[in-house]
């Protein structure tokens, strides 16, 4: 699957009328493995599984979950898997926590499972293995042998566990192949005076880093206790200063709106029961100002060009705020 930019731009429709496209969305996501003789299908290698992932989520909420062929994309994903348990993001790339999660989510989504199990001998723990190995002293996850840490991989860390069966709670009468409590501790430390939480402890506040703090406390149930609601209110005032003018959502102060915004901040938002802080009429209107009226893809911006990422985030928002005729997503 091609993740290149466009060919289209997001812009309204001539019409004016704004509603999503749905089999235009569908038939552009189909299109993007036909795209392999263009430059950016290469260039853009090192992200493929994810796009993978990316376009397999929008076809589900967009109620096609089986326009892509199955097999194939679970061909795809062994084709990925590194002999350390991780995947990597193409076939003979290293092992990551990143792509790893990516590859477990399409298994989980196309019940691919059995097939990993027939290819790879106890594939699942040995994924497993494979994550709870990056854990560090301090309770923080590595995204790699490399050592690189941030909250990003703590959350995927915890999603890919638990799509396993593998986090602590799963298996209480185990010994434990994570130290969940030390990831909890790190993550109230991420935590700002603003309420938000950013990469690491004193890192700046980013709608990003509070998605992936709030879906870790989320899996691992110690969200409600890390934040009483005055601390939600808190959050949530800042999540909800991330709606501008023009209805978009930004990641941070004086940033510019993006739409894959609206599904960090808006699931942050329900995670926290803050949903209704936000205009959402304001934000479905900037989202389908966002879209390829003709040939289908989401920019980050009218006018910018449309991709498979932007795709995602943008209809995952319109679904989580109850945009009709897609399919409902969990945002816990």
């Amino acid at each position: 699957m091609s993740l290149a930019a466009g060919p289209g731009r997001g812009r309204k429709a001539e019409s004016n009328d704004l509603e999503l496209v749905v089999d235009k969305h569908v038939a552009y996501v189909q299109a993007l493995d036909t795209r392999r003789d263009e430059l950016e299908y290469h260039l853009t290698e090192h992200l493929r599984i994810s796009g993978i992932y990316w376009g397999l989520v929008a076809l589900h909420l967009l109620g096609q979950p089986d326009a892509l062929p199955r097999q194939g994309l679970i061909e795809y994903v062994l084709s990925c898997w590194c002999e350390n348990g991780g995947f990597g993001a193409a076939p003979g790339h290293d092992a990551h926590i990143l792509y790893t999660t990516s590859a477990v989510q399409i298994l989980a989504m196309t019940d691919g499972f059995s097939e990993l199990e027939s290819k790879v001998s106890n594939g699942k723990r040995k994924i497993a293995d494979f994550v709870a190995e990056l854990q560090q002293a301090d309770g923080t996850f590595a995204g790699d042998e490399w050592g690189e840490r941030d909250t990003r991989f703590m959350a995927c860390a915890f999603i890919t566990l638990s799509l396993l069966g593998y986090m602590p709670a799963q298996r209480p009468t185990e010994t434990p192949l994570i130290n969940a409590t030390a990831a909890v501790s790190h993550i109230r430390a991420c935590q700002n005076f603003d309420g938000a939480f950013g990469l690491t402890p004193g890192a700046e506040s980013h709608s990003g880093q509070v998605f992936a703090c709030l879906a870790a406390l989320s899996i691992a149930n110690a969200l409600d206790s890390t934040l009483p609601p005055p601390a939600k209110d808190r959050l949530g005032a800042w999540l909800s200063e991330r709606q501008q003018p023009s209805g978009g959502l930004n990641g941070r102060p004086e940033k510019l709106v993006d739409v894959c915004y609206s599904w960090w901040v808006m699931s942050s938002m329900s995670m926290i029961k803050r949903l209704h802080w936000i205009d959402r009429e304001k934000l479905v209107r900037f989202i389908l100002e966002c879209q390829d009226p003709d040939e289908g893809g989401i920019a980050d911006r009218p006018e910018d060009m449309v991709d498979v990422f932007h795709l995602c985030f943008g209809v995952a928002g319109l679904s989580l705020v109850g945009y009709e005729d897609l399919v409902e997503v969990d945002a816990a």
